[in-house]
């Protein structure tokens, strides 16, 4: 697969009406090969996966931006932002383009709406592929790296993330006009937080975008995502690979690796990687992405 300039990367944006009325923005890549939906990572955009945009990724993209992110609208009934609601949004994108089922991928807290929807709705869902996320329960993966015990690590996140909602009006006006250039993308890529990338170009994009969601709705949605229970797995019957970060301090590894345990014919990759394997190790993903798709029917 090669590189391309991301300029030149084939994308399109449409609009889909969820089962609750909320007008949702939709995307695909309009690629050629099988296709897949994408749950993507919490507030993000598709320009976080520079490799399933280029025209040649073997693979059709549909997916969508969360509630009140990018080009979709919040819900009437502000209540309406968690995990079962991006279950109903998944299903108008997969009914809008016509596909009964396919693979799903997850990354982060997508990795809970991809195995919610397994499960709730088995005939949709061909095969699982999650990247740095486990299935529910994702407050209590975070901070493993950093050795922060097990029954601390939900009461903290969710401490932290309404602390940021109830100050997030005043850090908006911050966050909305930082200047998103090649130096700050590159100090970001060797903060820890992200590590190393040689997707520059991507990495600018998807945090411009990320940073124009407000900080207050932003963790509006973290919070009502944290609410997530474990999914349980023995329901669980497609194939599912799971692709972890070694250094991954919003998802641990090692969480990823036990739930690939709990299911029959899982995988588990772990790459040296953080919270951001497909733009720290693009191709990487990309062919375990493919070697999942070559598994199913």
């Amino acid at each position: 697969m090669s590189a391309a300039p991301i300029e030149q990367l084939a994308l399109r944006f449409y609009d889909v009406t969820s089962a609750d009325g909320t007008r949702i923005q939709a995307w695909t890549n309009d690629a050629e090969g099988p296709t897949l939906l994408l749950c993507n990572g919490l507030g993000t955009s598709p320009y976080a996966w520079p490799a399933l945009l280029r025209p040649d990724c073997g693979v059709r993209v549909v997916s969508w931006n969360h509630r009140g992110v990018g080009g979709s609208d919040r819900p009437a009934d502000a209540s309406r932002v968690g995990i079962d609601a991006f279950i109903e949004d998944a299903l108008a994108v997969l009914d809008d383009a016509g596909v009964e089922a396919c693979a799903v991928a997850g990354w982060s807290i997508g990795v809970n709406t991809a195995f919610e929807l397994a499960v709730l709705h088995p005939h949709r869902v061909s095969g699982i592929f999650a990247v740095a996320g486990v299935p529910g329960g994702t407050f209590a993966s975070m901070g493993a790296p950093l050795m922060i015990p097990r029954v601390a690590r939900k009461p903290l996140s969710v401490g932290v993330t309404h602390l940021l909602r109830r100050t997030g009006r005043l850090l908006t006006p911050v966050t909305s006009r930082l200047p998103v250039g090649v130096v700050f993308a590159q100090l970001l890529s060797h903060s820890g937080f992200m590590l190393p990338t040689p997707e520059i170009p991507a990495v600018r994009r998807a945090v411009r975008e990320f940073l124009s969601t407000p900080v207050d709705w932003y963790m509006h949605l973290a919070l009502a995502a944290a609410d997530h229970p474990r999914v349980s797995l023995r329901r669980v019957r497609v194939p599912t690979a799971f692709v972890g970060g070694r250094y991954d301090i919003l998802a641990s590894s090692q969480d990823m690796a036990t739930a690939a345990d709990r299911i029959a014919g899982a995988t588990f990759v772990e790459l040296p990687g953080s919270h951001f394997l497909q733009l720290e190790h693009p191709e990487p993903v990309h062919e375990e992405l493919l070697g999942l798709l070559a598994r199913l029917p």
